[in-house]
């Protein structure tokens, strides 16, 4: 689908090159001509995972719309010659999607997390969000019965699903079943629904704001995430200065 907004190809993938307000705009005209839009984001951990999950890249490569989170991302992609305007963190676009969809009685399914969390977020969107028509909701672990889950989506007449599942489930997830969800938009959002309902602290704004959430998450929980970021970090500046080679190689033959 050609969305008419800016693209990027970069570690192999394109990516929009747009801005929180472009692509919450974008979304929202999408939806008004129930025109299906598959969504994702793209951060450090993702774009290395990609290198060698298969199923998970082209989960992703299917999207209409790809949007770059995390400032890793942001200065990688800008140490490589493109200019990007911001990241647009699926956080915030999922706050600025509730605002929209309650402006615009456009009912949402929460999908993710488990019982309790998803049941907190819910009750949480409806309060910040007065007028959020909240089609259903169901927990993530549902994987003995998914069709069921994908069908009660269906009937519930939602217009976005929001999908709170790690990665790479909740891309595989939403590739496999996109054309029986019955919405117009749906989204994988992670761990936004532990971040909504208050069982994880997200990072304060200085520390998003200098690319630090990472070790945000590290200083949380060292003994789950050190070694993660360690080798994540790690093979993300491998690949940097690979694509920056590679670019300047690019150019040299063309002079």
């Amino acid at each position: 689908m050609d969305l008419g907004m800016k693209k990027i190809r970069f570690l192999g993938v394109e990516m929009h090159n747009a801005s929180m307000q472009e692509t919450t705009k974008r979304i929202k005209e999408c939806i008004n001509e129930k025109a299906f839009t598959q969504h994702v984001v793209v951060n450090v951990a993702k774009l290395v995972t990609m290198q060698r999950d298969q199923e998970l890249a082209e989960s992703v490569k299917a999207c209409d719309i790809i949007n770059i989170d995390g400032m890793g991302v942001v200065w990688g992609a800008r140490f490589c010659g493109h200019k990007v305007p911001e990241r647009v963190a699926g956080v915030d676009l999922f706050h600025n999607l509730l605002g929209m969809s309650a402006a615009n009685q456009f009912p949402v399914f929460l999908l993710g997390a488990t019982p309790e969390v998803v049941k907190a977020t819910v009750d949480k969107v409806e309060a910040l969000y007065p007028g959020l028509q909240v089609a259903g909701y169901h927990h993530g672990y549902f994987w003995d019965s998914e069709e069921e889950v994908v069908d009660k989506i269906a009937k519930s007449g939602a217009r976005l699903l929001f999908v709170a599942i790690t990665s790479p489930k909740k891309e595989n997830f939403i590739n496999k079943w996109k054309d029986r969800l019955g919405v117009d938009f749906v989204m994988g959002v992670g761990g936004t629904f532990d971040v909504v309902a208050g069982k994880v602290k997200r990072a304060p704004e200085w520390m998003q704001n200098a690319g630090l959430e990472w070790l945000y998450r590290v200083i949380q929980e060292p003994g789950r995430m050190w070694k993660r970021y360690l080798v994540t970090n790690s093979k993300f500046a491998y690949l940097l200065v690979r694509e920056k080679f590679k670019a300047k190689r690019n150019i040299q033959g063309t002079l």
